[in-house]
């Protein structure tokens, strides 16, 4: 029997999605799962429900333990195989309300504001430090466990803990799974499963950069007429949100992994104070991440009981972490698009070696082995390189403890510096490291 970490349990509707598929796994569902979290009331409801999992779909084989602030945190992570990272610090109120209401008060909109961008940015300063004290953690308790990070920015926490710790990391997000068949289904184009795609890039701009259906067909050039004369005559209901991405196929050939929504504010395109136009046209959400954040705590109170005092069931999803486990375990192989470290620039040629890239990885019992990549089309590598600038400076930041280069990397944000001045930028900053020092949610920096 083996044992599973999760820390940020009280995310329970993610909880039970990634333990929920532990369990719906023969070679898993007998492991020890300690849930970790910070906040007393989501815990509890999270052991509850899990417990009320494993007792409705894997007869109790599984020992569930809840482990409470950090005092106990060690003990949650002691001889753990596997550690699932899905924490946010700062929560909605008042760190991602802060991210938001700054820097709109100096005319700097945004969508999500979770991975890049000034929002990207101060999420990566409050996360990192803790994240560190994770990795001391597991190299004493754990050292040889896998860590999983969900947590975004995702390439700046992965980065930071696969350069600065030796914690065995891999980064894993939804949207390598859902790319090509989403994109295939929003355009009406019919496939033959299994399609064959090859994506490589960074986590939110990875590129489909090849995409056959079952036949061998190639199935790009459809795609890149269809996305044209969806621009040509776009529609005109609100709810259509990735006119963004065909904009990408349309003026650099190739579509990206994460939504519309996100990559609006990864670049100087879509939202400009001087094109406001711009917003009805591309279907922009701005402030769509606030939004999503009040929905998801309305029906939380709404849907609360049903998790906790209901018969919770689950059916395995497509959720990378059991499936990586699961390979590690049986030593059988197991494709996953993650987000692992450029070394040497050995993953993708054009791309800097410190960087995180995503791309295919083989998990077996030997690990996750990123498989090596051509380069990138060079107007696609220079579009990763807008953000790799960012990740790369905000970790430093966090590292070094320096203002200057939290200043650099909101100055070379594309986004903040096609709408700001430079002293703009460092007031906005200046504003958002008091507020978040306030609240005790930032170290010092010098």
């Amino acid at each position: 029997m083996g044992k599973i970490t999760f820390m940020g349990a009280g995310s329970t509707v993610f909880a039970k999605n990634v333990l929920g598929d532990v369990m719906c796994s023969p070679a898993l569902c007998n492991f020890e799962i300690a849930l970790y979290d910070i906040n007393a009331k989501r815990l509890e409801e999270s052991l509850v429900m899990i417990q009320a999992l494993n007792k409705n779909i894997n007869e109790n084989r599984a020992t569930i333990k809840a482990y409470l602030g950090v005092e106990n945190r060690k003990e949650a992570l002691r001889n753990a195989d596997f550690v699932v990272n899905a924490i946010q610090i700062g929560g909605y109120e008042p760190c991602t309300v802060t991210d938001f209401e700054i820097p709109k008060k100096y005319g700097l909109l945004q969508t999500i504001g979770d991975t890049t961008g000034i929002g990207g940015i101060f999420r990566a300063l409050r996360t990192i430090p803790v994240m560190a004290d994770f990795a001391k953690d597991m190299e004493e308790v754990c050292p040889n466990a896998w860590f999983l990070n969900y947590t975004n920015p995702m390439a700046m926490l992965t980065g930071f803990m696969q350069r600065y710790t030796k914690v065995k990391t891999v980064g894993l997000c939804h949207s390598v799974q859902h790319c090509s068949r989403g994109l295939l289904n929003d355009l009406g184009i019919e496939f033959k499963e299994p399609i064959q795609e090859r994506i490589a890039g960074i986590n939110h701009m990875g590129w489909l950069l090849e995409l056959h259906d079952a036949d061998g067909t190639d199935l790009m050039p459809l795609v890149r007429q269809k996305a044209c004369e969806v621009l040509e005559n776009p529609p005109t209901e609100e709810g259509y949100y990735d006119l963004v991405r065909y904009e990408y196929i349309r003026r650099f050939g190739y579509y990206c992994t994460e939504s519309s929504e996100h990559n609006a504010e990864y670049n100087n395109f879509f939202i400009k104070s001087k094109y406001p136009e711009l917003i009805k046209k591309y279907h922009i959400p701005l402030d769509e991440y606030p939004r999503r954040c009040i929905s998801q705590i309305e029906n939380w109170k709404k849907t609360r009981e049903d998790y906790i005092s209901g018969e919770p069931s689950h059916s395995r999803t497509v959720e990378y972490a059991s499936h990586i486990m699961e390979a590690i375990v049986t030593d059988v192989p197991f494709k996953i698009g993650g987000n692992v470290l450029n070394t040497n620039h050995a993953l993708i040629p054009n791309l800097p070696a410190e960087a995180c890239v995503e791309v295919a990885c083989l998990v077996n019992r030997n690990g996750v082995q990123p498989c090596a990549q051509p380069p990138l089309p060079i107007q696609l590598a220079a579009m990763n390189m807008t953000e790799i600038n960012v990740q790369l400076l905000t970790i430093e930041a966090a590292v070094t403890r320096k203002k200057e280069y939290i200043y650099q990397a909101a100055m070379l944000d594309p986004h903040c510096s096609s709408e700001l001045s430079i002293d703009d930028i460092i007031a906005m900053c200046d504003e958002l490291i008091a507020e978040h020092q306030k609240g005790g949610w930032l170290p010092e920096y010098n």
